[in-house]
């Protein structure tokens, strides 16, 4: 084959690594380097598991970007969901490579930029499904693909040692809604030229079968609208489904319904997609929340925020009857299309259950299975996609482990040989040259957590001081002392948030106030004067004293005042 010349001629090392989208799911980042040659796939966010206090976002550790910023020729973008593209706002404040996406996944972009500052203004550029471009040594190419929202594509990454695909998230519809067809074509003759690595997402690897068309949504949603002519439906969905809301609308227009976008990131996607083309609707269908008294409930469509059961969501406040506009009751149905990631069940239970309470006809998944379809290929599509390209080396990606290992067990299914097959982790190298492939070392890898403004100032000391606090409260000892003169001026004061109730702790605070008294002037009395080792002897005996009377083991912080 081609391919197999050309890695014999080359003598360099082609080095592919993830820093992100393995054993999880989303912050999904690629790096594939040739020499001095280097290209970044995808750039996106996660979110923070449940020991994450108080963290908002997580996002990929770039410390070997950094590193290596003068080898980046770009960095390209497969789609514009948040787990793709959602951690270049914080990135591209540390690097500026050019970025190249199509022209809804920029459009997407360029309105969280927006939000940030920058030393060196981003540099974006919009590319076209079916387009090539020169990067170093790396050629890609994007071919259109199927997913969840238009303008997905897959890439072709021809590299000195061989064509490296690298599908995004991708399913095979075969009536899509508003958007061509998966160029399977294009793949199949990828596959004839010859293949080095497939890197393929592995999301839906435990399903069999095949993913149901967006279409069958569109009959649902109608089927619904039909069914409850006289009352408001909302329905909450990704933003960022595209398609989606464009079904919404259409069947909206059908029954003589106006349509409420409710949702700052719904807002600003739909007013992308439209300027861009991608969504359009009648000049009287879309109106503006304020004007909803004009019409009777059963005249309305809200499109809302929400379907994962954000605390801070339309869908969540609306649920709580905290919304300045929206207030829910038995004459309203609110449809969930989209199901939950994993993590967020129990958000999205407790919205349905308040919802439920209110007396309000709830529709999702469990009642109604075609009210939302994956944007992901199960397993008969990503068969087709391993026949399609023949790869000489297969890399699942985009996945818990269970979903790379499921993927790799079907490769194995397909005939792939065993030892071409690597199931990699975040950080690890998979190198390969004209002798083959392995595993060679690691990179700087990890997470970094966002929270509010702070990129990156908290980590597993303020993570742990966090569940430390959420688990057993504090104690706050504070004394005034003369070290000068060795005593104790006045104090100490106890002070306890989560720990106990102290009107009802009197004995206790008592007792921890002669116990804090005495360690200070004992300390006094042995000629120690140095308040860090005091305030560590009060820390030791109160913590002591606590756990034994208590058996709990809160957080202690001493607070010597000098005077």
């Amino acid at each position: 084959m081609p391919r197999k010349k050309k890695t014999e001629a080359a003598t360099g090392k082609l080095r592919v690594v993830m820093l992100g989208g393995l054993y999880e799911i989303g912050k999904n980042l690629a790096v594939i380097e040739y020499e001095d040659d280097m290209i970044v796939v995808d750039c996106g966010l996660g979110f923070p598991d449940d020991d994450m206090l108080g963290v908002d976002l997580v996002i990929p550790d770039v410390t070997y970007l950094k590193e290596n910023e003068e080898k980046i020729k770009g960095i390209v973008l497969t789609h514009g969901h948040e787990d793709h593209i959602g951690a270049l706002p914080y990135v591209l404040q540390q690097i500026s490579p050019p970025v190249y996406g199509t022209p809804l996944t920029i459009g997407i972009l360029q309105g969280k930029l927006e939000e940030h500052t920058y030393e060196i203004e981003p540099d974006l550029h919009v590319v076209y499904a079916g387009q090539k471009i020169r990067l170093g040594c790396f050629e890609v190419e994007f071919i259109n693909v199927n997913h969840s929202i238009p303008d997905a594509v897959c890439l072709a990454i021809d590299t000195p040692l061989g064509m490296i695909v690298h599908s995004g998230d991708f399913k095979i519809d075969l009536t899509p809604v508003d958007s061509p067809m998966i160029d399977l074509p294009r793949l199949g003759e990828l596959g004839n030229e010859g293949v080095l690595l497939l890197m393929c997402e592995s999301t839906n690897a435990e399903r069999p079968g095949y993913t149901p068309s967006e279409r069958t949504v569109g009959a649902s949603l109608d089927s619904i609208f039909f069914k409850n002519a006289g009352k408001r439906i909302s329905i909450a969905t990704f933003s960022s489904n595209v398609h989606r809301v464009q079904q919404i609308i259409n069947t909206s227009e059908k029954y003589g319904r106006k349509v409420v976008i409710n949702g700052r990131s719904m807002q600003n996607i739909v007013s992308v997609a439209t300027q861009l083309g991608y969504m359009h609707a009648a000049d009287d269908t879309l109106i503006d929340i304020n004007d909803i008294k004009k019409y009777e409930p059963e005249q309305l469509t809200i499109v809302c925020t929400g379907s994962q059961g954000e605390p801070m969501s339309s869908l969540y406040r609306m649920a709580f009857s905290d919304h300045s506009r929206i207030e829910l009751s038995s004459n309203d149905v609110v449809v969930i299309s989209a199901n939950a990631i994993p993590g967020n069940e129990k958000l999205v239970n407790n919205i349905i259950n308040e919802l439920f309470r209110r007396g309000v006809n709830v529709i999702y998944d469990a009642i109604v299975s075609d009210v939302h379809v994956s944007g992901h290929a199960c397993q008969e599509e990503l068969k087709t996609m391993h026949a399609l390209t023949k790869p000489e080396y297969f890399m699942p990606i985009h996945g818990e482990y269970k979903h790379l290992a499921t993927h790799r067990n079907l490769a194995l299914f397909l005939g792939e040989k065993p030892d071409h097959i690597f199931l990699s982790e975040v950080g690890r190298v998979l190198e390969i040259d004209s002798e083959g492939a392995r595993f060679n070392g690691t990179v700087p890898s990890g997470k970094v957590l966002v929270d509010g403004y702070g990129v990156g100032d908290v980590g597993s000391i303020v993570l742990r001081d966090r569940r430390h606090l959420s688990l057993d409260g504090i104690i706050i000892v504070v004394a005034a002392v003369s070290v000068e003169s060795g005593l104790l001026i006045s104090g100490p004061e106890i002070v306890s948030r989560g720990f106990v109730y102290v009107r009802e702790a009197e004995e206790m605070m008592d007792e921890l106030r002669d116990l804090s008294a005495g360690v200070i002037e004992e300390c006094f009395a042995d000629g120690d004067v140095d308040t860090a080792y005091i305030k560590g002897r009060m820390k030791d005996e109160i913590s002591r004293y606590i756990a034994q009377k208590t058996k709990r083991k809160p957080m202690v912080l001493p607070i010597l005042v000098q005077l």
